[in-house]
Protein backbone atom coordinates (compact mmCIF):
# COMPACT_ATOMS: atom_id res chain seq x y z
CA UNK A 1 0.00 0.00 0.00
CA UNK A 2 1.56 3.76 -1.01
CA UNK A 3 2.47 5.95 1.70
CA UNK A 4 2.19 9.92 1.09
CA UNK A 5 5.21 11.66 3.03
CA UNK A 6 5.21 15.95 3.22
CA UNK A 7 8.70 16.45 3.27
CA UNK A 8 11.19 19.23 4.65
CA UNK A 9 14.70 20.12 5.11
CA UNK A 10 16.63 20.73 8.10
CA UNK A 11 20.31 21.66 6.95
CA UNK A 12 20.75 19.72 3.83
CA UNK A 13 19.06 16.77 4.79
CA UNK A 14 15.99 15.72 3.50
CA UNK A 15 13.11 14.19 6.20
CA UNK A 16 9.45 13.54 5.98
CA UNK A 17 6.41 12.28 7.94
CA UNK A 18 3.05 10.93 7.07
CA UNK A 19 1.27 13.15 5.55
CA UNK A 20 -1.81 11.75 7.60
CA UNK A 21 -0.18 13.16 10.66
CA UNK A 22 -0.45 16.80 9.34
CA UNK A 23 -2.95 19.02 9.91
CA UNK A 24 -1.22 22.16 8.32
CA UNK A 25 1.61 23.65 6.96
CA UNK A 26 1.90 27.25 8.14
CA UNK A 27 4.25 30.55 6.97
CA UNK A 28 3.47 32.07 10.18
CA UNK A 29 6.23 32.62 12.23
CA UNK A 30 5.54 34.46 15.03
CA UNK A 31 6.43 32.60 17.74
CA UNK A 32 6.93 34.01 21.46
CA UNK A 33 9.69 32.54 23.58
CA UNK A 34 8.91 30.27 26.85
CA UNK A 35 10.98 30.01 29.91
CA UNK A 36 12.40 27.93 31.49
CA UNK A 37 11.44 25.54 28.58
CA UNK A 38 13.45 22.45 27.46
CA UNK A 39 15.85 23.60 24.53
CA UNK A 40 13.98 21.81 21.92
CA UNK A 41 10.88 23.92 22.35
CA UNK A 42 11.05 27.21 20.14
CA UNK A 43 8.07 29.11 21.80
CA UNK A 44 4.68 29.18 21.51
CA UNK A 45 2.31 30.22 18.43
CA UNK A 46 -0.97 31.70 18.37
CA UNK A 47 -3.12 29.73 15.54
CA UNK A 48 -6.12 31.36 15.25
CA UNK A 49 -7.48 31.38 18.56
CA UNK A 50 -5.63 28.23 19.37
CA UNK A 51 -2.14 27.98 21.07
CA UNK A 52 1.15 26.00 19.71
CA UNK A 53 3.70 24.40 21.15
CA UNK A 54 6.45 25.02 18.40
CA UNK A 55 9.32 21.97 18.65
CA UNK A 56 12.76 22.79 16.75
CA UNK A 57 13.08 19.30 15.67
CA UNK A 58 16.76 20.02 14.40
CA UNK A 59 17.96 20.30 18.15
CA UNK A 60 16.51 17.00 18.48
CA UNK A 61 18.29 15.38 16.23
CA UNK A 62 21.27 16.93 16.72
CA UNK A 63 21.21 19.26 14.55
CA UNK A 64 20.82 22.70 15.92
CA UNK A 65 18.54 25.06 16.28
CA UNK A 66 16.77 26.63 13.01
CA UNK A 67 17.80 29.96 11.47
CA UNK A 68 14.48 31.86 10.46
CA UNK A 69 14.77 32.62 6.91
CA UNK A 70 11.82 33.51 3.95
CA UNK A 71 11.24 29.56 3.44
CA UNK A 72 11.26 28.50 6.84
CA UNK A 73 7.77 26.63 8.13
CA UNK A 74 5.55 25.29 10.52
CA UNK A 75 4.46 22.02 10.22
CA UNK A 76 1.05 21.94 12.56
CA UNK A 77 0.33 18.33 13.38
CA UNK A 78 -2.71 16.49 14.34
CA UNK A 79 -3.16 15.85 17.96
CA UNK A 80 -3.66 12.43 19.68
CA UNK A 81 -7.00 12.40 19.61
CA UNK A 82 -7.20 12.70 15.43
CA UNK A 83 -4.82 10.65 14.89
CA UNK A 84 -6.73 7.90 16.97
CA UNK A 85 -9.71 8.18 15.56
CA UNK A 86 -7.89 7.68 12.26
CA UNK A 87 -6.46 4.30 14.21
CA UNK A 88 -10.09 3.34 15.22
CA UNK A 89 -11.14 3.73 11.44
CA UNK A 90 -8.19 1.08 10.33
CA UNK A 91 -5.51 3.48 8.95
CA UNK A 92 -1.50 2.61 10.34
CA UNK A 93 -0.17 5.56 11.34
CA UNK A 94 1.82 7.06 14.48
CA UNK A 95 -0.03 8.54 17.41
CA UNK A 96 1.19 12.57 17.69
CA UNK A 97 1.01 14.73 20.98
CA UNK A 98 -2.11 15.59 23.46
CA UNK A 99 -2.10 19.10 22.37
CA UNK A 100 -1.40 21.00 19.35
CA UNK A 101 2.09 20.82 18.24
CA UNK A 102 4.22 22.39 15.36
CA UNK A 103 7.36 21.63 13.79
CA UNK A 104 9.82 24.40 12.83
CA UNK A 105 11.75 23.29 9.83
CA UNK A 106 13.83 24.74 7.02
CA UNK A 107 11.88 24.63 3.97
CA UNK A 108 9.14 22.08 2.42
CA UNK A 109 9.63 20.04 0.09
CA UNK A 110 7.37 17.84 -2.32
CA UNK A 111 4.85 15.28 -1.77
CA UNK A 112 6.57 11.96 -2.19
CA UNK A 113 4.46 8.66 -2.48
CA UNK A 114 5.85 5.47 -2.23
CA UNK A 115 5.39 1.69 -1.70
CA UNK A 116 6.08 0.14 1.38
CA UNK A 117 8.66 -1.83 0.02
CA UNK A 118 10.68 0.97 -0.72
CA UNK A 119 10.73 2.26 2.67
CA UNK A 120 14.00 0.56 4.50
CA UNK A 121 15.50 0.08 7.79
CA UNK A 122 17.28 3.11 8.67
CA UNK A 123 20.89 3.09 9.29
CA UNK A 124 22.47 3.75 12.82
CA UNK A 125 22.92 7.39 11.27
CA UNK A 126 21.82 9.33 8.50
CA UNK A 127 23.12 13.39 7.61
CA UNK A 128 24.22 13.25 11.51
CA UNK A 129 20.92 12.13 12.65
CA UNK A 130 20.61 9.13 15.35
CA UNK A 131 19.07 6.65 13.33
CA UNK A 132 16.82 6.32 16.45
CA UNK A 133 14.66 9.22 15.65
CA UNK A 134 13.96 7.42 11.71
CA UNK A 135 11.24 4.84 11.03
CA UNK A 136 13.30 4.23 7.99
CA UNK A 137 14.66 6.01 4.87
CA UNK A 138 14.14 5.80 1.08
CA UNK A 139 16.42 6.17 -1.44
CA UNK A 140 14.67 8.82 -3.75
CA UNK A 141 16.10 9.42 -7.14
CA UNK A 142 19.06 12.08 -6.25
CA UNK A 143 18.10 12.33 -2.18
CA UNK A 144 18.13 10.48 0.55
CA UNK A 145 14.88 10.67 2.10
CA UNK A 146 14.72 10.00 5.82
CA UNK A 147 11.19 9.03 7.59
CA UNK A 148 11.18 10.83 11.09
CA UNK A 149 9.50 8.58 14.32
CA UNK A 150 7.48 11.57 15.51
CA UNK A 151 6.94 9.94 18.66
CA UNK A 152 10.60 10.09 19.37
CA UNK A 153 10.62 13.90 18.48
CA UNK A 154 8.19 14.88 20.47
CA UNK A 155 9.24 12.51 23.49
Amino acid sequence: MPVQFATFYINDGLFGIDVLLVREINRNLDITEVSPAPEFVAGLMNLRGQIVTIIDPGVRLGLGRRPRTDDTCCIVLKTKQETERMVQEGLSIETTAKDIIGLIVDRIGDMTIVGNDDIEQPPANINGVDGKFLTGVVKLEHELLGVLKIAEILN
